[in-house]
């Protein structure tokens, strides 16, 4: 072969390294890298490796770019022309087997070439060998292409390819199902899925079995269809019944495929398959009433005579059936949940639409027995009962509407409150009817059998203060608070019933039973109320009865709700007592309140003292309250007490109490503080005030933010005082003759 081969110069070196060191790869790999980059034609690269590989046949990478090679000068070929060269790149591919068969790239080539070829049994059985040479673990490199032939020849290939391919990968089985459908071989693919069934892969097999059974019904001629589907639809497959129907539609089985629907309109469990089944049944009997009238016609048409009666059978059949679909419905539901009260209505409601008198007292009846009462749902058994007997009453028959709720009353319910409303509701109904002893009848065994429920009560209650005695509406009253289920409004009806009766000092005595059992906070409200009723009773008549409840109430009193008892203790003491003494509970207020309304207790406290003894007086009270406040809250005292000194002429004590307040912080003091000093001071004392302000900036703001608003308040305060003092001095005259003309510099 050497002497075939035309070298050059530029190839000596080349030469005389693979002559030198022949069974090195290096050497022959640069000569070849070198010969492709040349761009030579194909025969001297293809000698090239025929000469590498005689020296090295086992080299991979040589085997492989050779291959390579050889392919790409197949690639504007056509293998059915082309068959001598096709022949020859196989018989490379045999040649490199014989070192390489474990290598599956080589083989993947192999078969790929192959497959281009018009000899389909030659390519399968590369494909055949390759699986056989290579492992297990690298038959998924195979496979694919494999399959991909098998599908492109079809036919028996297709089938015996994939059959060999399912016993590695059974779980593959619909790719073959796919194929079959695809390629219509619809009996081979209904056996495939009743054989994918029988090997409990069923899954979607039903589904599709039953897809080819309604299009193509002779393809399963021979298989257990019945069988097939009821096993689908024993799983739960309810689209499966249309299937099962269309199955003996299409052997003209008309009257079993009827049979089949009404079966599954009965035992569908979902709301869903009912439509899909209730919609093909209806479809059903459409077409079979079409095609009826179509025979009549034609019958008509040869002169015959038209079996009306049978026409009017179909057709009543089928109104039938539509009118029957809610009842049919409402089945699924309750098959479903039979607990759901709102199904059992539904249910009820679809018979009052037909009048069915009987129908309805069943259902109702069923209903109760069928429904759980710790399990029911979409509503309480208690509405079930009111309903069964709402419907008698409503049409009059007043025993059997007692006779059930009679019945009810005696029933197992869900809870105790589902009593209550029962016992409500029958005595709501004989109080509008007028039986005002039969509701309470009702009322009393109520309030024995559900005796805790408030709402009983308070209807018992109720009807004996309309239509009863008093004797024994305090007694109901009375029981309701032994039971510890009265609330605060039950406690103030019961004293303002006792009050409309004249008994007052019951009616108080109901108010301190309250106050005991309810306790602070809900007592606060009662303490109100009681001592309100109290004094406009007797007024200052019993005053120290009167003083003797208000420090009851005030004694376990938290902070927080004393306000209110303290502010009418003192409008008692105005009103009936001493001023002092009104003073005194004031301050008592001012002192005990909760820490957020000291303020405006103080204020108050301020309020009354200048009111009753005079402005001079309220002196001694803002120094307490400046005490016991906080600072920000004692600024605003401070200000209001600078306010008043005001009033009463002394300047100097109320300027005394602003630079006081500078000591507490805020920004509220400084603009009155300034207003004050344009109306009353002279140049020390505004200079003064700004000498505080300065330094209260340096107390209470020492940050460079802080710094930063003083010089911007200083600022302001050049351009304020030069146009408020110096400009408008004639402005301010008569307010302060002795204003003085103030400069920043002498600051």
């Amino acid at each position: 072969m050497d002497s075939q081969v035309d070298i050059t110069e530029d190839d000596l070196r080349f030469e005389e390294e693979v002559h030198r060191e022949p069974y090195k790869i290096k050497g022959w790999q640069r000569y070849i890298d070198y010969k492709q980059e040349s761009k030579s034609n194909g025969r001297p690269i293809t000698i090239l490796f025929e000469r590498a590989l005689t020296r090295l046949p086992g080299s991979y990478n040589l085997w492989h770019q050779y291959l390579s090679h050889r392919l790409s000068q197949l690639r504007t070929l056509n293998a059915a022309h082309s068959i001598e060269e096709y022949r020859r790149v196989t018989l490379c591919f045999e040649r490199a087997l014989l070192h390489l068969h474990k290598m599956p790239r080589i083989w993947l080539m192999y078969t790929d070439h192959l497959s281009q070829m018009a000899d389909v049994t030659m390519a399968r059985r590369g494909f055949d060998r390759a699986l056989r040479a290579l492992p297990v673990t690298q038959h998924r490199l195979v496979w694919p292409r494999y399959l991909r032939f098998a599908r492109r020849v079809g036919g028996i290939v297709t089938e015996r390819v994939y059959s060999r391919y399912l016993l590695m990968w059974p779980e593959k089985s619909e790719e073959l199902i796919d194929w079959c459908i695809t390629q219509g071989r619809w009996a081979e693919a209904a056996r495939r899925l009743v054989a994918e069934i029988d090997a409990g892969r069923g899954g979607s097999a039903w589904r599709r079995l039953a897809q080819i059974m309604r299009a193509q019904p002779g393809a399963v001629a021979g298989l257990r269809v019945e069988a097939i589907l009821r096993d689908g639809i024993g799983r739960g497959m309810g689209e499966l019944w249309p299937a099962l129907a269309a199955h003996f539609v299409a052997r003209g089985l008309m009257e079993q495929a009827r049979d089949v629907y009404e079966e599954a309109v009965g035992k569908v469990g979902s709301v869903k398959d009912f439509a899909m089944v209730f919609d093909a049944y209806a479809a059903f009997e459409e077409t079979g009433v079409t095609a009826a009238l179509e025979a009549e016609a034609e019958r008509v048409a040869a002169g015959g005579t038209a079996n009306e009666l049978m026409m009017d059978l179909r057709l009543l059949r089928l109104e039938r059936l539509m009118d029957r679909r809610p009842f049919l419905a409402n089945d699924v539901v309750l098959r479903q949940n039979p607990n759901s009260v709102a199904a059992w209505l539904k249910r009820v409601s679809l018979w009052q639409e037909k009048s069915a008198d009987a129908r309805i007292i069943a259902t109702f009846e069923e209903a109760l027995k069928r429904v759980v009462p710790d399990k029911a749902c979409d509503g309480k058994v208690s509405e079930l009962w009111l309903a069964y007997a709402a419907y008698f009453g409503e049409s009059g028959r007043l025993d059997e509407y007692r006779s059930v709720m009679d019945r009810a009353v005696a029933a197992p319910l869900g809870s105790k409150e589902e009593l209550a409303d029962l016992y409500v509701s029958y005595a709501e109904s004989e109080i509008a009817r007028g039986s005002v002893e039969t509701a309470r009848r009702v009322l009393t065994l109520g309030t024995a059998h559900a005796a805790k429920s408030l709402r009983v009560w308070a209807l018992l209650i109720d009807l004996e203060e309309a239509a009863g005695s008093v004797v024994a509406t305090r007694a109901a009253y009375d029981r309701v608070v032994e039971l510890r289920i009265a609330t605060p409004q039950t406690i103030v009806d019961y004293a303002q019933f006792l009050e409309d009766h004249q008994f007052f000092e019951d009616s108080f005595r109901v108010f301190e039973r309250g106050i005991t059992a309810f306790g602070y906070p809900v007592a606060i409200d009662l303490w109100n109320v009681y001592l309100a009723r109290f004094v406009k009773r007797y007024g200052g008549e019993k005053l120290e009865r009167t003083r003797d409840l208000f420090e009851q109430a005030l004694a376990g009193c938290p902070p927080a709700y004393a306000q209110s008892l303290y502010l009418a203790y003192g409008r008692l003491e105005e009103e009936y007592g001493l001023a002092r003494r009104a003073l005194r509970v004031y301050e008592r207020a001012a002192l005990d309140v909760a820490k957020g309304k000291k303020l405006e207790m103080y204020r108050y406290y301020v309020a009354k003292t200048a009111e009753l003894l005079g402005l001079p007086a309220t002196r001694p009270v803002y120094e307490r309250g400046i005490e016991e406040l906080g600072d920000v809250d004692a600024v605003e005292l401070v200000l209001e007490y600078a306010g008043t000194e005001c009033r009463l002429g002394e300047i100097d004590r109320a300027r005394a109490l602003y630079q006081y307040a500078a000591q507490l912080g805020g920004e509220r003091l400084w603009p009155v503080w300034h207003e004050f000093e344009v109306q009353h001071g002279n140049e020390d004392t505004f200079k003064e005030m700004l000498r505080i302000k300065r330094s209260a900036a340096t107390k209470f703001g020492s940050d460079a933010k802080a710094l930063a608003k003083v010089e911007v308040e200083k600022q302001a305060q050049r351009v304020a005082v030069s146009s408020s003092v110096v400009d408008d001095s004639a402005a301010l005259e008569p307010a302060n003759p002795d204003a003085l003309d103030i400069d920043d510099d002498d600051l």
